[in-house]
């Protein structure tokens, strides 16, 4: 049996995750100094809410890769992460834009840590069972999006998020229902398949029921690139090329949203470190301290006042 802390069986949680529509990021040691306990190829996998599975290092790298990576899902950008004692750090030559986070474990050593987002590729939701509807989810699926086909009597509010991509292709046959509920969530894009005559009936209807002005501004009827008289399996390659081009632009987030603890300073080491019951605390006169390991909160416990004096220097 595979193992979830292994590498194959991160890749296998990944999958899982992917298939479920779960963001997360995937962390990968690239480069590593012994005694590091991290290895070249190891992986882990962090979730939206901070959970981790699988294995890049010890104590004072795991505090670092959730906080880096809860940053990438949020913004959808990957990283590099160099982890690293203070002094070699300073000693290196950096190239640009890698993160670099000095660390003060009691074990030498130094890990970089690629950190890339999964699941920032677009959420499409395509309501309708037309040829149309049908030829641009096989098309969309090809580049990889995550595409859900439904049938206007399946859609509501609960089958979308802000973050998604709605095209709604029912032709007729209860545009008006599942527009409701699509302004309701107000997703990424709006797109309907209609004329533009139809359009401005289905606008009117909507204002009526109360959509605001500005998500309706923002709703494209009818969808797609003008590309001329068509049929309807082109008319899917119109709105993909229309999705696509947003998509370059920016107009579809990348990020997720993410769940963090708040966080503090280890005194010992000072590591930035989850405030919560996820790391070893210890009291003193009154004021909860979080460390990133057991070994911190013991030197903490044995001489709390030299390590005050140290932080108040700081």
């Amino acid at each position: 049996m595979t193992s979830p802390t292994d590498g194959w069986g991160v890749m296998q949680r990944a999958l899982e995750l992917s298939q479920q529509g779960e963001p997360f990021a995937l962390a990968t040691v690239v480069w590593r100094q012994a005694p590091s306990s991290g290895h070249i190829g190891s992986r882990a996998i962090v979730t939206a809410n901070g959970e981790v599975v699988g294995w890049v290092g010890g104590a004072c790298a795991e505090p670092v890769l959730i906080r880096e990576a809860l940053d990438v899902i949020a913004s959808g950008e990957p990283r590099l992460v160099w982890l690293g004692q203070s002094e070699e750090l300073d000693a290196m030559h950096i190239p640009h834009g890698v993160v670099t986070v000095p660390i003060s474990c009691q074990s030498d050593g130094a890990l970089q840590i690629y950190i890339e987002p999964a699941q920032n590729t677009p959420h499409l939701v395509i309501v309708g069972r037309s040829p149309m509807a049908v030829t641009l989810s096989e098309m969309a699926q090809l580049l990889d999006w995550r595409v859900e086909l439904l049938d206007a009597a399946a859609f509501d509010a609960t089958s979308i998020s802000s973050r998604s991509v709605v095209v709604v292709a029912t032709q007729g046959h209860g545009d008006e229902d599942v527009l409701l509920a699509a302004c309701s969530v107000k997703p990424a894009y709006v797109g309907v398949v209609a004329s533009a005559r139809r359009g401005d009936a289905l606008r009117g209807f909507l204002a009526d029921h109360g959509v605001a002005a500005e998500v309706l501004d923002a709703m494209q009827i009818p969808a797609g690139v003008d590309l001329g008289r068509t049929t309807h399996r082109e008319m899917a390659v119109a709105i993909l090329a229309d999705l696509v081009r947003r998509r370059g632009l920016g107009e579809f987030p990348t990020g997720a949203a993410v769940t963090s603890a708040p966080t503090t300073v280890d005194p010992v080491c000072q590591m930035t470190v989850a405030a919560d019951d996820s790391t070893p605390s210890f009291e003193h006169d009154g004021v909860v301290y979080h460390f990133c390991c057991p070994g911190c909160r013991y030197s903490f416990k044995e001489d709390p006042a030299s390590f005050l004096v140290q932080e108040a220097k700081c």
